[in-house]
């Protein structure tokens, strides 16, 4: 078998047993020092629970990375980590260090976005950046003027998209995960082994994480949240993803028009729950970084599913979107693709709107045929 292959798997087993061991100690931590996310109106959990679950996630990631890479160097194969991976690597860990602080300390908004943008223009001062849309909406071959700040304004977008729709249990590592393997499977076709070997690593602790986050005993001091430290960290990682895959750099990668939708058809949901959520604030005059309960997953459980069921429910669509979007870009063009994702996306909340008022307007009914009984 390919040496990288096995690699890769390696990884991802080593990844995995490092996020079984960090987990257990990072919630003894939290017990000792009382870090826990207090429950309130807006959150659904009832009980305090420990929140720095995504400190586990860099260091399981590098040493099996470190590990994969030693392995591979004791052979006549290699990986090569060029200008853009060091300067990733140490934008994701200023992002990484300030999650932390975060979930620690607590950190103003303002200086959160402030961290995002110097971590994401860190990357097109690399040299990577978006320098063409393959046709979306017209648009070929962008200037690096406008890819910049285009670039910075995707990974930021991203980023926080990643950080809102972490609302309930497993939802962003189980999207990241779906995200991640289409990474890791795309990246493997296009031999870029480096970033195939990253992301099996940050996969095998994220199944680790989701053990203790789905299934741990809050009572046993078992059950953990990733924090900013995690879903940050992933969302910057994914916004790098996108930008790496999409960019169209023959030297590196041979790609095709198809490129660009691909990338961000990995993360649809949490991109276009984001713009829904932060659209629908504006129109009710709201400031759209106010905290509230519309996000997807609120309005899953609102129509009556249980935290488990809306998971699936959000899973099946992100999936059904990846496959749906597979074979229409067989036949049609990067835009009527996006422009019918929009309208499904579309429908599925009007359909979850229309659910959520018979619901309210029958429990309603309910009410005043009781009042009537009663007088």
């Amino acid at each position: 078998m390919n040496i990288y292959i096995l690699c890769i798997i390696g990884v991802f087993i080593i990844s995995a047993i490092c996020g079984f061991l960090f987990i257990p100690l990072i919630l003894n931590f939290c017990k000792s020092r009382k870090l826990y996310d207090i429950p309130d109106a807006r959150k659904i959990h009832h009980n305090a629970i420990p929140r720095l679950g995504g400190i586990s996630f860099m260091p399981s990631m590098l040493l099996s990375f470190a590990a994969a890479l030693y392995v591979i160097n004791t052979t006549d194969k290699q990986v090569t980590i060029n200008l853009w991976s060091i300067y990733f690597l140490l934008s994701m860990l200023m992002i990484y260090v300030m999650g932390i602080v975060d979930d620690i300390l607590g950190l103003s908004p303002l200086i959160k976005f402030i961290v995002q943008i110097i971590a994401a223009c860190t990357l097109p001062l690399s040299g990577l950046y978006i320098n063409n849309m393959y046709g979306f909406f017209g648009i070929h071959e962008i200037p690096y003027y406008i890819g910049f700040p285009l670039t910075v304004l995707t990974i930021v977008f991203i980023d926080n998209a990643i950080n809102l729709i972490d609302g309930i249990d497993g939802l962003a590592a189980s999207l990241s995960i779906i995200a991640l393997s289409g990474f890791l499977y795309m990246f493997i076709v296009q031999n870029v082994w480096s970033y195939s070997i990253l992301i099996a690593g940050l996969i095998g602790v994220l199944v680790a994480f989701m053990y203790f986050n789905l299934f741990g005993s809050a009572e046993n001091n078992r059950k953990i949240f990733m924090g900013d430290s995690g879903s940050l960290t992933l969302g910057y990682l994914l916004g790098f993803l996108c930008i790496k895959y999409s960019m169209n750099n023959t030297a590196v990668m041979s790609h095709h028009k198809f490129d660009f939708i691909i990338a961000f058809t990995l993360l649809l949901v949490p991109m276009f729950d984001v713009v829904r959520v932060f659209m629908m604030r504006i129109y009710h005059k709201r400031s759209p970084f106010s905290a509230d309960k519309t996000h997807i997953h609120h309005k899953f459980m609102s129509a009556g599913c249980t935290q488990h069921k809306a998971l699936v429910a959000i899973l099946l669509l992100a999936v059904f979107y990846v496959a749906a979007n597979h074979f229409m870009l067989m036949a049609m063009s990067n835009t009527v693709v996006f422009i019918i994702d929009v309208l499904i996306y579309i429908g599925v909340n009007l359909a979850l709107n229309y659910i959520i008022m018979r619901k309210h307007s029958h429990v309603g009914d309910i009410k005043v045929v009781s009042e009537r009984v009663k007088s």
